[in-house]
């Protein structure tokens, strides 16, 4: 398990009154960890859970991932239960109660409803508290090692949009463009990838679609954006592109995209509130009389989106350590099309560090 994590939920369970935390979501073991247990994400019945006490620690996983647990687990001991033999809850009742844990923090917006009242019914002398919150609050400062993480999976998302779209000229389809933009998520070390969208000429106006065969044409506007993952982290990077040479109003629109992106960078530092720097960029975006997004950035790392957000409700003060993607966009331009640049940014003490910056978005890119 990550000292640095332990240290700081160590603190947060003494705060709290706890004797220990259970962390049984992919994102928060995957925090708790170190590592990720492949098919937890996608079978959440497979539930791989993290053990921490103030002083004993243990793993509960699936039998089907005792393997690829125990690998990883160093001295943590590994408790597995029969997918097809054994209550999970039971199990890990059994283990909390040989540990001594009295009153236990766990996630109950994560854990299904039935899977809790059997390990309630199992422990009925235990007190059960939600610490959904307080994980989600921790999470939200990033270690050093975790954004030098966020910075190469940026990179590799950058990039690999960039030479996706230097692969394809007019006559191509999407699904060549997503061809590319895979291969080159893969050959820069992602481990895997989430949400691709390739949406080309009237499919750029739909949010989050994925490539079709549809041919790329002349003054398309094409809009890519793709999430790489390594360690169970996502990094989100869009681009947009012109096939040939930009449509009619592309450029002023992208102009002001950039404008806000520059303004957005300015902005986001330690102490700025995140409801006033959406306001900055509604009255900026407002110059081009589109409709806005409800948000235009967003925290992120184990989960896709994360607070904060960069919204209307959200007055959060924003912290160093925070890494955020930020997204100035519009689907609807009016004109058959719509255009977005998202980057990936840490807040620092000196302000905002750009970890998306492997290509030059100043200008409109132009396929061809």
């Amino acid at each position: 398990m990550r000292e640095a994590v332990l240290a700081r939920l160590r603190a947060e369970m003494e705060r709290a009154g706890l004797d220990a935390a259970v962390a049984v979501s992919p994102e928060n073991f995957g925090w708790v960890a170190g590592f990720v247990v492949p098919s937890q994400p996608i079978m959440r019945w497979r539930h791989a859970m993290a053990i921490v006490g103030h002083a004993d620690t243990a793993y509960v996983c699936v039998d089907m991932e005792e393997t690829t647990v125990a690998g990883r687990a160093g001295a943590v001991p590994v408790r597995a239960w029969g997918e097809f033999s054994d209550d999970a809850m039971a199990v890990l009742a059994d283990e909390l109660s040989r540990l001594g844990f009295a009153r236990i923090g766990i996630e109950l917006d994560y854990l299904p409803a039935a899977d809790f009242a059997r390990l309630q019914a199992a422990m009925p002398a235990v007190e059960f508290v939600a610490i959904d919150a307080a994980l989600d609050g921790m999470r939200r400062i990033k270690t050093p090692e975790e954004i030098d993480l966020l910075r190469r999976l940026s990179r590799i998302s950058d990039r690999a949009i960039g030479d996706a779209f230097a692969a394809v000229s007019p006559g191509d389809t999407e699904m060549d463009l997503g061809a590319a933009l895979t291969r080159g998520v893969y050959e820069q070390g992602a481990e895997q990838f989430r949400l691709m969208i390739v949406a080309t000429g009237p499919r750029s106006e739909l949010p989050n679609v994925g490539p079709t065969d549809r041919v790329l044409q002349p003054r398309d506007v094409c809009r890519v954006e793709i999430f790489s993952m390594i360690g169970g982290y996502h990094a989100g990077v869009c681009r947009t592109a012109a096939v040939s040479e930009p449509p009619e109003h592309a450029e002023r629109i992208w102009a002001n995209l950039v404008g806000c992106k520059h303004m957005l960078l300015d902005m986001i530092r330690p102490g700025a509130v995140a409801s006033d720097i959406y306001a900055a960029f509604l009255a900026e975006f407002g110059k081009l009389g589109l409709p806005p997004i409800a948000f235009v950035g967003h925290g992120i790392g184990l989960n896709l989106h994360e607070a904060p957000y960069l919204a209307a409700h959200d007055d959060t003060v924003l912290e160093a350590g925070t890494v955020m993607g930020f997204e100035p966009l519009v689907y609807r331009t009016g004109h058959g099309y719509g255009m977005q640049l998202k980057d990936m940014v840490a807040v620092t003490e000196g302000g905002a560090d750009l970890l998306s910056d492997a290509t030059d978005n100043d200008r409109l890119i132009v396929i061809g």
